[in-house]
């Protein structure tokens, strides 16, 4: 922790380089990823503070929407292109989800009840070999699919209809700092 504290400290010694995000935010991605700690969306992108909207949880799940019944993402996702007005928006998976090998493994949650619930989210259950540590095939697949779902959000729905929103599918390697966007023409992850 020291170390994080530390950096905190200095962090605040530079109020130039900050000062112009105090007139507001005009970022134009919602980047919504996993909550994993070795997904970091500014590492990835090179974005700066202010250039991206982010919406984490745990394995990028994008929850039904219910508008009787609204969840913090959907308050996010709305805010993000009703307010905000992004241009794009970025679903990012990324290899050895312990949230989508669980799902694919189809492990025991019982012991983590709201863990288990939240994953309810993820159905269909992603494809993919069970024995595979990096479940990329389980990733991929569970990736389309919140996007499929987030298509369904009423603002996300008008912004594609208007021409001025664009969806974006991702794919992270942890282990070797690739990034995979899906291209529907061919149905397949490839290099960005």
């Amino acid at each position: 922790m020291q170390p994080l504290i530390d950096n905190a400290r200095s962090f605040g010694q530079r109020p130039e380089e900050f000062a112009g995000l105090a007139e507001g935010q005009s970022p134009q991605v919602l980047f919504i990823t996993c909550s994993d700690s070795r997904v970091v969306p500014a590492l990835i992108t090179g974005a700066r503070p202010g250039q991206l909207f982010e919406l984490r949880t745990a394995g990028n799940i994008v929850p039904p929407y219910a508008s009787a019944h609204p969840t913090g993402e959907a308050a996010t996702i709305e805010y993000a292109v009703e307010v905000l007005g992004v241009r794009d928006v970025v679903v990012c998976g990324h290899s050895h989800c312990g949230a989508v090998g669980a799902l694919v493994r189809g492990d025991d949650l019982d012991a983590v009840p709201a863990v288990r619930d939240w994953l309810a989210h993820a159905t269909p259950r992603p494809a993919g070999a069970a024995e595979d540590p990096e479940v990329a095939e389980g990733v991929q697949s569970h990736v389309l699919t919140q996007l499929l779902r987030l298509r369904s959000y009423p603002c996300v729905a008008r912004g594609l209809a208007a021409g001025r929103l664009t969806l974006h599918a991702w794919y992270y390697e942890v282990h070797t700092g690739a990034v995979r966007a899906h291209r529907a023409g061919t149905d397949t992850f490839e290099s960005l």
